[in-house]
């Protein structure tokens, strides 16, 4: 065992997808990960205290990774209007798109999130958190009018549920999917719109 070899969190979850994406959630092990970086398994756990917080640290790791272009479009600036529909669109493309290349994968990862409650409720706290930024720009800009940002955030989130959420991941393959969404979207828009002066 190389256990001199320089062993950070980063790499034991790099490992662990790949253990997960050949072994599968079931019969994955920590014992596997060790194995595959060549280190005793108290090394993994001097990292991750349980097989529990390792799994929820993988989780979290998958959502971070669709969170953080979104983090980007939150912080860009421009009209809040056209951030917003690219927000939301950029969530639901991507959602969609880890169903889709790699269904296996994305099951393992739906089931890990299940079992990882904070990371999920963190994720979506966030989720709301950068829409609000969003709407407050858009309330600054004169385009939105919100007279509760948080609340209109959450209200956002929650009714585009169904385009991101993957408890709703077999109705993507609707080919109406698409057009369903796109009048959503005007319909959330025109109602957070700020009326016209004059």
């Amino acid at each position: 065992m190389n256990e001199a070899a320089v062993l950070t969190p980063e790499r034991i979850l790099e490992v662990t997808e790949d253990v997960l994406r050949r072994f599968g959630l079931a019969k994955a092990t920590v014992v596997d990960v060790a194995r595959a970086l060549d280190v005793s398994h108290g090394s993994v756990y001097r990292h991750f205290p349980s097989k529990a917080s390792l799994r929820e640290a993988v989780a979290k790791r998958w959502l971070d990774r669709v969170s953080g272009p979104l983090e980007q479009i939150a912080k860009d600036s421009g009209p809040a209007p056209a951030r917003l529909e690219r927000w939301l669109r950029t969530l639901c493309t991507a959602k969609q798109k880890k169903v889709c290349e790699d269904p296996e994968m994305f099951a393992t990862y739906l089931t890990l999130a299940r079992e990882a409650c904070g990371a999920v409720k963190a994720y979506k706290e966030g989720m709301v958190h950068q829409i609000e930024g969003i709407l407050s720009d858009g309330v600054q800009q004169g385009v939105f009018e919100a007279p509760d940002v948080k609340a209109t955030a959450r209200a956002l989130f929650e009714a585009t549920v169904r385009y991101h959420n993957p408890a709703h991941a077999e109705e993507w393959k609707d080919p109406e999917l698409s057009a369903r969404f796109d009048a959503l979207l005007a319909l959330l828009l025109r109602g957070i719109a700020a009326p016209r002066k004059g």
